[in-house]
C-alpha cells in the first residue's frame, strides 16, 4: 500500500483491502443479479444537421449514420441562431418525424443546442408531443443567448440561466412538456461555464441539469496532418477570453485523453462536486458536424445561404473519404459511446437511466462492456445509485468489464492496460461555489488485466470499517499513466483511449 493511499484512507476514516484477482462464482457479490436487470443502451445526446450554421448532414442520415455504428438513442440538438428560430424549427421536426418512421428501431429525440446565457453551450430535450416545434421554439426565442443579447459573462446573464432552467421545471409541472434534460457541453472548451456556474446550474433545477459532457464530441480534429486537420482533440486548443472566468489554469483548456480537464484531473472540479455528496453525471458523445472518412461533403454555397434559408443544401456523396473535414467529428457510436442502463428499451427508459446515473462513457471501443456494483451491510448499488451502510461494514466495489476482440476505427484491436478505482470522502456543501478542488480523492488501486482478445475480467476492491460517507468511481485505458495533456497537431484520438463510469455513493449512518 503506497504512502498516499494510507493518507487518504487516514483521512477518510476508512481502512481498506483490494485484490486484483478474478472473483469465484457465484459468491456473495452477485453482480449478474444487481446489473443483469439494465439492459445498457449506446447513444448520443450532441448531434448537428443541415440546420445549423456550422454543419451539413440530413436529420435521417444522422440516424443512419448512428445506427451503422450501434447507436440506440439520438438527440438531434442543432444550434440556436436567429435564422434557426426563424425558419428552421418547424421543417426540422418534420425530418425528424420522418426519420422515426423511417428507423423505428431508435430511439430519437429533437432537442437543441442552448446557447446559455453568460456561459456557452448545453444539450436541451423534452418531450411535448404535437407542441414540440412551438415549445423548442418559445425556449429558444426567449433564452437564447444569440437571440436575447445575453452572451456575455454578467450576473444579469447568468440570472437569465436560472428563469430559463426553472421556465423548464415550470412547464414540466404544468404538464406542457415532459421530462426535460439538461446536459453542460464541452465545458471548459473556452472557460466560459465557472464552477458557480454548474452548481447554479445543478441546485436550480437538479432533476432536469444532470451533469456535463465529461468528453466533448469533435474527437478527430485532432489527427496529425496530412491525414487530418492536425488541430486538438474536442476543439480544445483555446486559452482566456473575454467571457471566461479567470480561476480556471492553463491546462484546463486542453483535452487529457481527450477528456475534459473537469472530469480527468482526479480531485479536480468533477471530484470537487461529487464530494457535496450531490449527482452530477458525466456523458460523451460526437457532437457531430462533418465526420472525417465520410464520403459526403457539404455543397459550395455563398455566404449567406444559410442566413437566407435556415438550413444548407442535401450533402453530395463524392465517393472519396473527406480526411480534412472541418469540426472533424465521427458518426454517434462510432468513436464515442454513452451506455445508459435501462429497465425497457423506450424513450422513458433512457431518460430514467440518465437522470439515474446509470451512465458509463468509453472512446474508441476500449472494452466491449462494463458492469460496477457497491456491496455492503446486505445492499447493493450500481452506477448512479447510493448504498446505505452501517458505521463499521465493510464496502466492496466489484468491477467487471469483457476486454475488446475486434479491430476499431483506427485498425488495432484495443488493449485496456488497467482500470483504476478512485475515492473520494463526501464533506458536504461548500462554502465557496467555485470550488475546483477535492483533496481527499484518491486513485486507490489500479487493476491490470490479463488481455486476452473478449476475455471477461473481474475485480473487486473491499473498503474495511468505514467510519463516514464517500463515493467510488472506475476509470479505466489502454496507456499505464496518468491523463496527459493532448498534444495540438499530434492527437491520434486512437492512440489514446479512455472510459470513465459515474460513481456510487455510500451513505454511512
Amino acid at each position: 500500500m503506497t504512502t498516499d493511499r494510507r493518507r487518504f484512507l487516514k483521512s477518510a476514516g476508512l481502512a481498506a483491502a483490494a485484490a486484483g484477482v478474478p472473483l469465484p462464482s457465484p459468491g456473495h457479490f452477485d453482480l449478474d443479479r444487481l446489473c443483469g436487470r439494465y439492459q445498457w443502451l449506446v447513444g448520443d445526446h450532441h448531434t448537428h444537421s443541415q440546420y445549423s450554421y456550422d454543419a451539413m448532414y440530413r436529420i435521417d442520415q444522422i440516424a443512419r449514420g448512428g445506427r451503422a455504428h450501434g447507436a440506440d438513442w439520438i438527440v438531434f440538438t442543432d444550434h440556436g441562431h436567429a435564422e434557426h428560430e426563424k425558419a428552421s424549427v418547424e421543417p426540422t421536426e418534420a425530418d425528424f418525424l420522418a426519420a422515426r418512421r423511417k428507423y423505428p428501431d431508435l430511439l430519437l429525440w429533437h432537442g437543441m443546442e442552448w446557447n446559455v446565457p453568460g456561459a456557452e453551450h448545453a444539450t436541451v430535450f423534452f418531450q411535448a408531443g404535437a407542441d414540440q416545434a412551438a415549445k423548442l421554439r418559445e425556449f429558444e426565442r426567449t433564452f437564447d443567448w444569440r437571440l436575447t443579447i445575453s452572451e456575455a459573462s454578467s450576473p444579469a446573464n447568468e440570472a437569465l440561466a436560472l428563469r430559463a432552467l426553472r421556465w423548464l421545471a415550470a412547464e414540466e409541472r404544468a404538464r406542457r412538456i415532459h421530462a426535460p434534460v439538461v446536459l453542460v457541453n464541452h465545458p471548459l472548451r473556452n472557460g466560459r461555464v465557472a464552477p458557480h456556474e454548474l452548481r447554479a446550474y445543478r441546485d436550480a433545477a437538479p432533476d432536469i441539469v444532470i451533469g456535463m459532457e465529461g468528453a466533448p464530441g469533435a474527437q478527430a480534429d485532432g489527427f496529425p496532418k496530412p491525414l487530418g486537420n492536425g488541430g486538438a482533440r474536442g476543439g480544445y486548443a483555446n486559452g482566456p477570453g473575454l467571457n471566461s472566468w479567470p480561476g480556471f489554469p492553463a491546462e484546463a483548456y486542453r483535452t487529457f485523453g481527450g477528456w475534459d480537464w473537469a472530469t480527468a484531473k482526479v480531485g479536480g472540479l468533477w471530484d470537487s462536486m461529487l464530494a457535496e455528496g450531490k449527482p452530477w453525471w458525466i456523458t460523451t458523445n460526437s457532437d457531430s458536424h462533418y465526420n472525417r472518412g465520410d464520403t459526403l461533403v457539404r455543397p459550395q454555397v455563398a455566404d449567406d445561404w444559410y442566413d437566407t434559408h435556415g438550413k444548407f443544401p442535401d450533402p453530395v456523396d463524392t465517393g472519396s473519404p473527406q480526411l480534412l473535414a472541418p469540426y472533424a467529428d465521427f458518426y454517434p457510436g462510432e468513436f464515442s459511446r454513452t451506455y445508459v442502463g435501462v429497465t425497457r428499451r423506450s424513450l422513458e427508459g433512457v431518460l430514467e437511466g440518465l437522470r439515474a446515473g446509470r451512465v458509463w462513457g468509453v472512446h474508441g471501443g476500449l472494452v466491449q462492456s462494463l458492469e460496477v456494483g457497491a456491496y455492503g451491510g446486505g445492499a447493493a448499488a450500481t452506477l448512479g445509485g447510493r448504498l446505505r451502510v452501517r458505521r463499521g461494514s465493510d464496502v466492496t466495489l466489484v468491477l467487471s468489464a469483457r476486454l475488446a476482440s475486434r479491430p476499431n476505427g483506427g485498425g488495432s484491436v484495443p488493449r485496456l492496460a488497467r482500470l483504476d478505482v478512485v475515492a473520494g470522502p463526501v464533506t458536504g456543501p461548500v462554502t465557496d461555489p467555485d470550488t475546483m478542488t477535492a483533496p481527499g480523492t484518491r486513485v486507490v488501486e489500479s487493476f491490470e488485466p490479463r488481455w486476452a482478445p473478449g476475455r471477461q475480467v473481474v475485480f473487486r476492491h473491499t473498503v474495511r470499517n468505514v467510519r463516514s460517507p464517500f463515493y467510488l468511481r472506475v476509470r479505466g485505458s489502454n496507456r499505464d499513466s496518468e491523463p496527459a495533456p493532448d498534444t495540438i497537431g499530434q492527437a491520434n484520438p486512437f492512440d489514446d483511449l479512455w472510459l470513465y463510469a459515474n460513481p456510487v455513493f455510500v451513505d454511512v449512518c
